[in-house]
């Protein structure tokens, strides 16, 4: 009777492990309901008091030639700007969003950049002082990395 008894769970214990595995290949095939798509990074920005038409000034020449020419150059599929509202002194006031086609696109990525700045700014070094000027307007939050998220 032991054996029988142990018989069966033997058995019942082969088919759940069989249901199991069949079930998770099945999943498997189609685990996914998406695909993965393009990678945005999101720029936290707040700009400093009185400053911000001063800095979208700023956005709408110098950045705006240089995201350009990094889309022309096949760096960048596209960019955005963004006005929020902050809830406090410490929320971003601007959002600027920089689109790349996938994770590769990541790959030698500064050395392209720095291509692209020589071409806007002349030099690293000028780049450089840009930069540090612009921290006069504005504080940089974060940067936030997302993906989106392709739906079948």
């Amino acid at each position: 009777m032991a054996s029988k008894l142990s018989s069966r769970m033997l058995s019942s214990a082969v088919l759940s492990m069989g249901l199991i595995v069949g079930t998770a290949g099945a999943y498997a095939d189609d685990e996914h309901t998406w695909d993965e798509g393009q990678v945005i990074v999101v720029s936290s920005i707040r700009t400093r008091p009185g400053m911000f038409e001063e800095y979208m000034k700023y956005v709408d020449g110098t950045y705006k030639k240089y995201m350009d020419e990094e889309k022309k150059a096949g760096n960048i599929v596209s960019f955005s700007v963004y006005q929020a509202f902050p809830r406090s002194p410490h929320d971003p006031d601007i959002y600027l969003t920089t689109v790349y086609k996938n994770w590769a696109a990541f790959d030698g990525l500064r050395d392209r950049e720095e291509a692209v700045e020589k071409k806007i700014w002349g030099s690293t070094d000028a780049s450089t002082k840009a930069s540090v000027d612009r921290e006069k307007l504005r504080e940089v939050l974060g940067d936030q990395v997302i993906q989106e998220m392709k739906l079948r």
